[in-house]
């Protein structure tokens, strides 16, 4: 006599993971590719536009040799999604952060916003450097649209996009101005950039550390949800720097 297994407990293959699991490697491998420094398992944007390097899968060992065949010998990396280092990697510094995503948030433009590009990048970087919203390189403004709001010709507050996968966008480089706080300038560029994402098809998302308990709230209270929990690791690979790695 046969038995029948019920429906509920019949083994199912595991669901494949969310793009937004490692939204570094799925922009690399993806809508950024054209920025991609890629050896095998392990992906990186050139230094002056990014400093994020993307693994296959942080659990594969391949992937980590392929990022020390990429970075080279002794190089300090920052890696997104893995929790412990192989043997011979050195952690150099942990963060923990969050991601979030947008599920009623009002998009809408904004009028007094104008479009940056590369001849802002030196007031960005400004601005950048004064408020700390996170890592922003001299090219960095290559990866999407900027969008910034100015008084009296100067730069007072901006938001654009960072990773960009299939289907989804990062909104990224949220600041304003010590000065012009309190007045809601980064709600309505995040409105508004949020509008350009939807615009072509695709969904916000951010990302900000786990302590900006403020960045959270204000996120939050405009229409972002909590998606998951990350890492974040700045990690030095195996050897000493300047030696010869094998190609």
């Amino acid at each position: 006599m046969s038995l029948s297994i019920p429906a509920d407990r019949a083994q199912r293959p595991a669901a494949p993971p969310h793009v937004l699991d490692n939204p570094a490697w799925a922009a690399l491998t993806g809508p950024h590719a054209r920025f991609a420094e890629r050896v095998g398992l392990a992906a990186r944007y050139p230094a002056d536009v990014s400093p994020f390097t993307a693994l296959s899968d942080p659990a594969d060992p391949r992937a980590w040799e392929d990022l020390a065949l990429l970075a080279g010998r002794g190089a300090a990396v920052a890696v997104s999604g893995a929790r412990t280092v192989p043997d011979g990697w050195e952690l150099v510094e942990s963060g923990e952060g969050v991601q979030l995503v947008d599920t009623s948030l009002r998009a809408e433009p904004a009028p007094e916003a104008v479009a940056l590009g590369p001849t802002d990048v030196p007031e960005i970087l400004d601005l950048v450097g004064l408020t700390k919203p996170g890592p922003f390189l001299p090219r960095t403004v290559e990866l999407g649209a900027y969008l910034g709001i100015r008084e009296h010709g100067r730069l007072v507050a901006m938001a654009g996009e960072r990773l960009r996968t299939p289907g989804w966008t990062e909104i990224s480089a949220v600041c304003t101005h010590p000065s012009r706080r309190g007045r809601g300038l980064a709600t309505r560029l995040v409105r508004a950039v949020a509008a350009g994402i939807r615009d072509r098809g695709d969904t916000p998302f951010l990302h900000a550390a786990a302590v900006n308990s403020g960045a959270i709230g204000l996120y939050e209270s405009i229409g972002f949800t909590l998606r998951r929990r990350t890492t974040f690791l700045i990690v030095r690979t195996p050897g000493a720097p300047g030696e010869q790695s094998r190609a």
